[in-house]
């Protein structure tokens, strides 16, 4: 351990040090254990962290589970590049190990076994999702990247395993799921562009078969049809159409991507108009990954709550596991637009 570091105090602390820690009340500290969702997002990591500096292990954690549970969730951690990996998703994976941690629980992360097949299908994930349950290894799990008809959500449901999804389920199946509004975030991007005085705005898009992708193109394309202003779709990550419409005298103003790696290619496709961001052509992106504060101008973009999110998932997979009586529906949690130089003044 590093001269000078602190060694919490493991199992030493009560409820009380978390809350003096904290600077919270200790209803406070019961909440954000036990109910997330009811405490704001800075107050959650402020609580989140004196509870892992102090080593905090709640009583209540092990009573809220099963008569001999493993006191483990389980983690279908999405497939990825080491070399390139997705910033959003390792925030997302950060926050959960805090957010079980806090229930004292631990995250075992597991992914299909590795075949001839670089991008694993949807029988594979299945069958790693029954040997995992087979070896009653974990209490419930974690899914991600939800997609329509995502044939993992009927089978964890089939087999009778807890579950939560980042993400939503589609009608008639469980709706355990946490998420955050889509639609609604892109059309306040939309009203940010507005209110900056910009009536031509460009959207650069994902993949719509990802459910997440075509809700935000849905929301912008809605909002600016309620404000009057017109609008250019590049859908599928069309950079070229882009570059197209940014060359056009009747241009695009301003621009809004559905993530910050589409900002990017946005970026490139202004510069090379002869363009500058965030004066003759306003940007802003989506997710606020780390590279939105490193990127000339700074990125305005769409912050996703991913500690509540994280919290409120634990909590709802802990109902479960006590045999809770279910939410009738799924939880959506506000966004925030973090405004950058590149939306322009």
């Amino acid at each position: 351990m590093p001269e000078g570091a602190r060694r919490p105090r493991r199992g030493a602390s009560t409820i009380e040090e978390v809350a003096r820690a904290a600077g919270v009340s200790r209803q406070t500290v019961s909440n954000a254990l036990n109910a997330p969702h009811r405490v704001r997002p800075d107050t959650l990591e402020r609580v989140t962290a004196a509870i892992r500096e102090l080593g905090y292990q709640p009583d209540q954690s092990a009573r809220s589970l099963r008569s001999g549970a493993r006191r483990t969730i389980g983690y279908l951690s999405p497939v990825d590049d080491p070399f390139d990996p997705n910033p959003l998703m390792a925030g997302f994976l950060e926050a959960l190990v805090d957010a079980a941690g806090a229930q004292g629980l631990r995250v075992l992360l597991f992914r299909p076994a590795p075949g001839t097949s670089d991008a694993p299908g949807a029988g594979d994930a299945l069958a790693a999702i029954d040997a995992l349950v087979a070896a009653r290894q974990v209490d419930g799990l974690v899914l991600a990247d939800v997609l329509r008809d995502d044939p993992r959500i009927a089978h964890v449901a089939r087999v009778g395993v807890p579950f939560t999804t980042f993400g939503r389920t589609g009608p008639g199946e469980p709706q355990h799921w946490v998420d955050i509004g889509n639609g609604p975030a892109m059309a306040a991007v939309v009203r940010h562009l507005a209110e900056r005085g910009h009536r031509r705005l460009g959207y650069l898009g994902g993949p719509e078969d990802l459910p997440w992708m075509a809700e935000r193109r849905a929301g912008f394309l809605a909002e600016v049809r309620r404000l009057g202003l017109t609008a250019e779709v590049a859908a599928g990550s069309d950079v070229a159409a882009l570059r197209g419409l940014l060359h056009r005298p009747d241009r695009p103003t301003a621009v809004a991507a559905a993530s910050d790696l589409l900002a990017l290619d946005v970026y490139e496709a202004v510069r090379a108009g002869g363009l500058t961001v965030g004066r003759e052509v306003a940007v802003t992106g989506f997710h606020d990954t780390p590279l939105c504060r490193h990127l000339h101008p700074a990125l305005t973009s769409v912050r996703l709550p991913l500690r509540a999110i994280a919290a409120a998932l634990v909590e709802r997979l802990l109902g479960q596991v006590r045999g809770d009586r279910a939410p009738g529906a799924g939880l959506e949690l506000p966004t925030e637009l973090v405004v950058r130089a590149s939306s322009g003044g």
